[in-house]
């Protein structure tokens, strides 16, 4: 998939269209959407074409549990126009190909994740409507953050990586913190296929490190990441290192991941945080200031 461009008239259209609504009404699924259900999908592709030459994967998993929704809300509105618009001006990566998922909890939840195409168009934001807010979740402090980097690995085939040898981005977004492990009774409930055993996070990540640029974006906002901040960032920490990224405000999710995205790609982070109007730049500044480079090859892969 991604097959067409990025038309900036196409969004305008979309953006007016949503102006007024409320969450519910932009949101109406009250289940999970056959297009976005995850279970048997062999793959999800982003591959090359005439208009997108040099595509590059970029997949945004947004936590739709209890009152995370406020995340898909803003993206839907305003921060998906904002996150290409600027990619395609700024150019720290060649022609965005922008898969979403909806992240909920394997224990509790009908629909622990939602996965859309690959595309390079307004399709994408159509599709980012179908997601069911759940508002589900549980009382174990984490939802199923590593259930993407499972889907990721095992189900995306990406040309940049294929072709180019270039990594495509992933990145989680919720408030809670990361799960220990992924049961493979999960994995067989809501993807069809049938593991031998559970798999390790840290395994996990490992393994979609091979193709994918891996970062959490934590919404400080967020109920549990005001009750235990110390807590939610070393536990993420301990897993991704520098690419912990904390959120103050939800609203300028966009232009964090746009800046996470400049900096790994070796962009100077301070000339990007200069880059953002007064008010974005100090969230910028806080999100990324910790944030390096890439390093050479073996960028993405975390070593134990």
């Amino acid at each position: 998939m991604g097959t067409a461009r990025w038309d900036p008239t196409d969004w305008g259209a979309y953006a007016a269209s949503t102006a007024g609504k409320t969450t519910d009404a932009v949101f109406a699924s009250r289940g999970i959407d056959k297009d976005l259900n995850p279970f048997g999908v062999a793959v999800r592709e982003s591959r090359d074409s005439d208009l997108n030459p040099e595509s590059t994967a970029i997949i945004v998993g947004l936590d739709v549990t209890g009152s995370m929704g406020m995340i898909a809300d803003a993206l839907a509105r305003k921060g998906l126009g904002t996150m290409v618009e600027e990619i395609l001006a700024r150019k720290p990566v060649s022609d965005p190909h922008i898969l979403c998922m909806g992240i909920g909890d394997v224990l509790y939840d009908r629909a622990p994740l939602q996965v859309t195409q690959f595309e390079a168009d307004i399709r994408i934001a159509k599709q980012l409507e179908k997601l069911w807010l759940e508002k589900g979740g549980g009382g174990n402090s984490c939802e199923s953050y590593n259930l993407p980097w499972y889907f990721a690995a095992m189900h995306t085939a990406i040309d940049c990586f294929e072709k180019r040898g270039k990594k495509g981005y992933l990145f989680t977004v919720g408030d809670e913190e990361p799960p220990p492990n992924l049961p493979a009774a999960a994995v067989a409930r809501f993807l069809g296929s049938r593991p031998q055993r559970d798999f390790d996070s840290r395994e996990l990540l490992t393994l979609v490190g091979r193709m994918y640029h891996v970062f959490h974006v934590i919404v400080e906002e967020g109920s549990h990441a005001r009750h235990d901040p110390r807590g939610v960032r070393n536990r993420w920490t301990e897993l991704l290192g520098q690419r912990v990224i904390g959120l103050s405000d939800h609203t300028k999710l966009a232009e964090v991941i746009v800046s996470a995205i400049e900096v790994n790609e070796g962009r100077d982070r301070d000339k990007v945080v200069k880059s953002w109007s007064k008010k974005t730049a100090l969230v910028v500044q806080r999100a990324v200031g910790g944030l390096g480079p890439a390093r050479g090859g073996s960028a993405g892969v975390v070593r134990f």
